[in-house]
């Protein structure tokens, strides 16, 4: 099945079998291997992408139901040589240890970021009809579906509260 995409601002067409996840179209049709495959059941965040400005779990969805979506991965955010600021400051707060799960962290802290300056309430926002305020409660109720085996979460919350309060990702 042929499907169009827009990954990280290039288009993209793969023929894929319809059956094919999105995580294995990037990683094994685009060659984009900065998604990561954790636990392949939606479970963990390790294959967090933004589609159409939200995060999803990639393992979850079909290829071909993105067809002129745009999608941005790991390799969208920032480069080895031009980090993101979201980047910078999980190497400046050791939000990471093996980086297994970083790729994914980082997808989600982008678009949680996003979600909070939009108004987006959470589970722990205690007024949905006000403006989340950037607390670690809220951080981290955000990150939840985002795993990171080696426990770095602290350091996370802090790399996300660092950038969160400059007002840029």
């Amino acid at each position: 099945m042929r499907t169009d995409l827009t990954v990280n601002g290039q288009s993209r067409t793969i023929e894929a079998d319809p059956r094919t996840t999105l995580l294995d179209a990037l990683r094994h049709h685009l060659k984009l291997t900065g998604t990561k495959k954790g636990c392949d059941h939606g479970q963990c965040g390790a294959c967090t992408v933004i589609v159409g400005g939200r995060r999803i779990n990639s393992c979850l969805s079909l290829a071909c139901m993105h067809d002129g979506d745009e999608i941005l991965t790991i390799e969208g955010i920032g480069t080895p040589e031009a980090l993101s600021a979201l980047q910078e400051a999980f190497i400046r707060h050791d939000g990471f240890q093996c980086g297994f799960c970083t790729p994914g962290q980082i997808c989600s802290a982008t678009a949680m970021l996003e979600e909070i300056q939009a108004g987006w309430p959470s589970h722990v926002t205690p007024d949905v009809a006000g403006t989340p305020a950037l607390t670690v409660e809220e951080v981290s109720e955000r990150m939840s579906g985002n795993l990171c085996r080696c426990s770095a979460y602290p350091n996370i919350v802090d790399a996300i509260m660092e950038i969160a309060g400059r007002g840029r990702a």
